[in-house]
C-alpha cells in the first residue's frame, strides 16, 4: 500500500511539472520562466493561412489578462512565443511580417523605433524550420529579449519597442484577429 500511495504521489508531481497545452499540432509548456520570472500561459492560437498552418503564438504573462490594452500598457514582464508550424515560413517571410506589422502597428510612424526595428530584424536571419520557437520576452523597465530554441539572440531596448512589437499581435488591427483572440484567451 504503501508503495502505491508513493507512486501516486509521484505521477502527480511528475503531471504537474511537465503540464503543457495544445495549440493544433504544436504542445507549449503552461509555464516558462525567463530571468528568474515565472510566466503562465494566458492564452494562443495557430495562425493558419489558405487552410495551412503557419505558425503558433502564445502569450503568457504573471497574471490572466483578457484585456488587449492593459497587457500593450502594463510594464511587467511577459512574452510571446512563436512556434514554427510549417516550412513556407521563412526567415525572409518572417523579417517582411514583422516590418509590416511594425508599420501597421505604429500607424506607419516608426521613426523613433527605426534603429531598433532593424537591429530587432536582424536576430532573424538564421533559416527558420518547422518546430523551432522564438521567445519574444519583454523584461520589466528594459526592453525585449529574444530567443530562438531557448539561445538568446538578442537585447532590444525600450518599453516604446515593447508596446508596438506586442501590438502587431494584440492592436485594434492584429496581424491575425484568431491568434489575438487566443492569445486573450477569448477564442479557441
Amino acid at each position: 500500500m504503501k508503495k502505491i500511495i508513493t507512486l501516486f504521489i509521484a505521477l502527480i508531481f511528475s503531471t504537474s511539472i511537465i503540464a503543457q497545452v495544445r495549440i493544433g499540432d504544436v504542445v507549449v509548456p503552461d509555464k516558462v520562466n525567463f530571468d528568474g520570472e515565472e510566466l503562465v500561459f494566458n492564452g494562443g492560437a495557430m495562425r493558419k493561412v489558405l487552410s495551412f498552418k503557419t505558425y503558433a503564438g502564445t502569450l503568457y504573462t504573471k497574471t490572466k489578462y483578457t484585456d488587449d490594452k492593459k497587457i500593450l500598457d502594463s510594464d511587467e514582464t511577459m512574452a510571446i512565443r512563436l512556434n514554427i508550424a510549417s516550412k513556407k515560413v521563412t526567415n525572409e517571410r518572417m523579417i517582411k511580417v514583422f516590418r509590416k506589422g511594425f508599420d501597421d502597428a505604429m500607424f506607419g510612424n516608426t521613426q523613433s523605433l527605426d534603429a531598433r526595428i532593424e537591429d530587432f530584424l536582424k536576430l532573424f536571419n538564421s533559416p527558420m524550420k518547422i518546430n523551432d520557437f522564438y521567445d519574444l520576452v519583454y523584461l520589466k523597465g528594459k526592453g525585449i529579449k529574444t530567443y530562438k530554441n531557448g539561445k538568446e539572440l538578442g537585447f532590444i531596448e525600450g518599453r516604446d519597442f515593447k508596446y508596438a512589437l506586442f501590438k502587431i499581435w494584440l492592436g485594434n488591427e492584429p496581424a491575425c484577429e484568431i491568434i489575438k483572440g487566443g492569445m486573450l484567451g477569448v477564442s479557441k
